[in-house]
């Protein structure tokens, strides 16, 4: 076994290996970026060195620079990882050929299925299911769409070394193939410094099912189980369960036969993973191998007892597998959430910036420890409070992993860990996984790669998230309110028959849009301890919680049921979130609610004749010059944020006044770019 290894990437996954290294009693050298000095996974391993500027391509990206660290570490082996350099072929060689290891599959596995025309043909011969479409690599953006129309729309433009959502494009006329075919060979270039593209069909209404497997050098090769990834929003997943909802135990054996056949007919030694897209009808069909852990690898560990951190490195020392598939257990049942750094009332725009407060919710579950048999919570992360999200990496914060005895469990415990989840300082989309998680359809299982398109088509908005019980939030803030009141009744130096007096009629001013404010009536009763009774009309609500002012998390009981929310006072109004739904309420006297209304309200200024930079990002692209005319839907700029591009284009028709920011300059949210007459 090894005695010290390096980590070859950041944040969450570098943790996580750090853990179960230190378990096996491995000792750890992390690499970081000028930008990571003072990261969560530079503290956690035993030693540390930085590799190079922020940007991924003069660090995390260079290979010389990591093996020169091995060097200097007299480090024994090298786990990638995913992302940055997990599927590079040429590091993987680099790594075996400077005499250390690579904990993960063999160089010339990663280029037969890294590659994803080579790997359509290595699937057909090893008689996977492929999908019908056009596996060579396509020069230019006439001969994709000519290839388009003939395997007939709508197809699925795929970078051939793309992986994690980016160098993929669907395209559903020819339009949108010839935009989508450029779109793709820019991303990859950048991402992947490989701009082959190729094209197959899309199934329609798919799901999106991946196999796990695990290899090892002694021509063992097991599959654990499924994971259902299906609810993604851009190609990027957003929850992942395992197993699946969906799939039949034939369709599970099939799939999960099909993959050991693939990996052995690689000689797969490692974690990996055969993608499947399955049809309504339970077909299923090979779409790539991921050869390296994944993201939603935990569901997996979940459901099986299995640790895949450690039989990676178990397997690249050279150990045997030490179970056969029949060893293989599936327990109950797993939900991931990915945490993003991510705004979802504005069209998920990335947020990055100082994480004022990060408070997950209580962990009864860990990586790399043994799964307890009652399931619980577990939290992956590469953040610390007082951390920063940085705009040269992903936008993931944390993974949110629960388990449960039945996928109803499984889905409660998920609603409740993510309403204990406080951040603060960026954006999160933690109240979209919320209103996900309480969908019907989701709840049902009844959902397909399609589900986020067909449900948010025009996005996410909080009047989307439809609360069970709207009045509790008022309650809620009502109780808050009380905490306020206990607190002014204990200030000393009251003048005896002056001291505070409380009103137990009172007003809740609900914020609505453009200042049209609604209002509640509401009775107030203190009870003893720190318990209130709120009556709002014929609804009574007990409240007994667990909340402080400087807090956010507000735990406890309403009506002897248990509820996780949060809460907190900016000003006069009080921020509640329960389950997803959000609302600012003000409790007010009824005379201070009569002088509220007469309040005027200020319409914020007018902004329309001015491009705004949507997120903080760096302006890789100015598409237009002062005095040019432009047309609705036009693209104007092009801005890099967190390994994406973003494509700004015109709202309407105008005239380009002024050019108010250059090509290359960092740009923070709202920062005026052009103007128009």
């Amino acid at each position: 076994m090894f005695k010290k290894i390096l980590i070859a990437n950041r944040g969450e996954i570098a943790c996580r290996v750090i853990l179960t290294a230190r378990r096996m009693g491995i000792q750890t050298v992390a690499v970081y970026s000028e930008a990571d000095v003072d990261a969560r996974h530079v503290s956690l391993a035993d030693e540390a060195v930085c590799i190079g500027p922020a940007p991924s391509r003069e660090s995390y990206l260079r290979g010389d620079k990591i093996i020169e660290a091995c060097q200097a570490k007299q480090a024994q082996a090298v786990h990638p990882g995913y992302g940055f350099l997990s599927e590079n072929e040429s590091f993987a060689r680099q790594v075996e050929e400077a005499g250390f290891v690579f904990i993960g599959p063999k160089h010339h596995s990663i280029a037969a299925m890294g590659d994803k025309i080579a790997s359509k043909k290595l699937a057909a011969q090893a008689q996977v299911n492929t999908i019908p479409g056009h596996n060579a690599a396509i020069d230019t953006p006439e001969q994709a769409v000519e290839i388009a129309r003939g395997i007939g729309y709508p197809v699925m433009i795929k970078a051939s070394a793309g992986g994690g959502g980016k160098g993929l494009r669907v395209a559903v006329d020819d339009r949108q193939a010839l935009e989508g075919f450029t779109a793709c060979r820019n991303e990859a270039r950048s991402s992947f410094g490989d701009d082959r593209v190729f094209i197959e069909k899309f199934v329609e209404e798919p799901r999106h099912i991946e196999i796990q497997v695990l290899g090892d050098a002694h021509g063992h090769v097991v599959y654990l189980h499924e994971r259902e990834c299906s609810i993604q929003r851009r190609h990027q997943k957003v929850i992942e369960e395992a197993p699946s909802p969906f799939i039949s135990e034939a369709t599970r054996a099939a799939m999960g036969a099909q993959a050991v056949a693939l990996a052995k007919a690689v000689d797969y030694q490692s974690a990996g993973t055969v993608e499947f897209v399955v049809g309504k009808d339970q077909q299923f069909y090979f779409l790539e191998m991921n050869t390296r852990l994944q993201v939603e690898h935990p569901v997996t560990e979940c459901i099986t007892g299995i640790d895949l951190v450690e039989q990676m490195i178990r397997v690249a020392a050279g150990e045997p597998l030490a179970f056969a598939q029949a060893d293989i257990p599936r327990r109950g049942w797993a939900i991931e959430c990915r945490i993003n750094a991510e705004d979802p009332f504005r069209n998920f725009l990335p947020s990055t910036g100082r994480l004022v407060r990060f408070s997950p919710p209580m962990q009864t579950l860990h990586a790399a420890q043994p799964m307890l048999a009652q399931g619980g919570v577990r939290v992956d992360t590469g953040v610390v409070e007082g951390g920063e999200i940085s705009m040269f990496y992903d936008s993931m914060i944390a993974k949110l992993i629960v388990h449960g005895a039945d996928r109803a469990q499984a889905i409660e415990r998920m609603r409740q860990a993510l309403g204990a989840f406080v951040i603060r300082g960026v954006a999160s989309n933690i109240p979209f996984q919320s209103a996900l998680l309480s969908h019907p359809d989701f709840v049902a299982g009844d959902f397909n790669t399609g589900f986020i398109q067909t449900h948010y088509a025009q996005g996410f908005s909080a009047e989307q998230v439809r609360h069970e019980d709207p009045s509790f939030l008022v309650a809620l803030a009502a109780a808050m309110h009380q905490r306020y009141r206990q607190r002014a009744d204990g200030i000393s130096g009251q003048l005896a028959g002056h001291g505070v007096v409380h009103k137990q009629e009172l007003v809740a001013v609900i914020q609505g849009a453009r200042g049209v404010n609604r209002e509640v009536g509401l009775l107030l009763q203190p009870q003893p301890g720190d318990a209130v009774k709120v009556q709002i009309g014929e609804r009574s609500y007990d409240i007994r919680m667990e909340w402080r002012f400087a807090g956010i998390r507000a735990e406890g009981h309403c009506n002897a049921q248990p509820f996780t929310a949060q809460g907190v006072r900016q000003g006069l109004w009080y921020h509640v979130d329960h389950q997803g739904a959000q609302m600012r309420v003000q409790i007010l006297s009824p005379g201070a609610a009569d002088l509220l209304r007469l309040m005027p309200y200020k319409a914020p200024a007018d902004l329309s004749k001015f491009l705004l930079s949507p997120m903080p990002g760096l302006l890789s692209e100015l598409l237009v010059q002062p005095g040019q005319a432009v047309q609705a839907g036009e693209r104007l700029a092009v801005i890099e944020a967190m390994k994406m591009e973003n494509i700004l284009t015109a709202s309407q028709d105008g005239v380009v006044h002024e050019v108010l920011a250059r090509k290359g300059e960092s740009l923070t949210v709202d920062q005026p770019i052009l103007s128009f007459d």
